[in-house]
């Protein structure tokens, strides 16, 4: 359960309203999910968050699918459960396959076991990342 609970529409202030409405309008569906439900008890937060939301998740330079897999791996890093089933099926509504869904694993596998490496060996970066980068 939510620390706070979460405000269903009906019990929702009008301003909640308001973003719970633009909510389903740009995702064309009849429900707000528990991660917005919850963020309801704090209207400035959750508007906030809704509009970063909007704006870094669409259209743009990376393609939809990977603005979602990165998501997944954050979040499966990160350990947030809410956050990697709601991303995986966003994924895979943008054409995530299992083939790419078990890849993006084996990356985000790789990934962190060698950054957890690379900080217990306080590896230096080559001179040649730092002018490249």
């Amino acid at each position: 359960m939510s620390t706070l609970g979460f405000i269903e529409y009906e019990k929702a202030s009008p301003e909640v309203r308001a973003v719970y409405d633009d909510i389903m309008a740009t995702r064309k569906t009849d429900k707000v999910t528990n991660f917005w439900k919850a963020l309801a008890h704090d209207p400035v937060r959750l508007k906030r968050t809704w509009e970063d939301t909007k704006q870094i998740m669409g259209a743009g330079a990376l393609d939809p699918m990977v603005k979602e897999l990165i998501y997944v791996a954050v979040s499966v890093t990160n350990q947030c459960d809410y956050c990697i089933a709601a991303h995986t099926v966003s994924a895979r509504k943008k054409g995530m396959t299992d083939q790419i869904f078990k890849e993006l694993m084996s990356v985000i596998g790789l990934a962190n076991e060698n950054n957890r490496l690379v900080a217990g060996y306080q590896v230096e970066i080559d001179e040649q990342y730092k002018a490249e980068g």
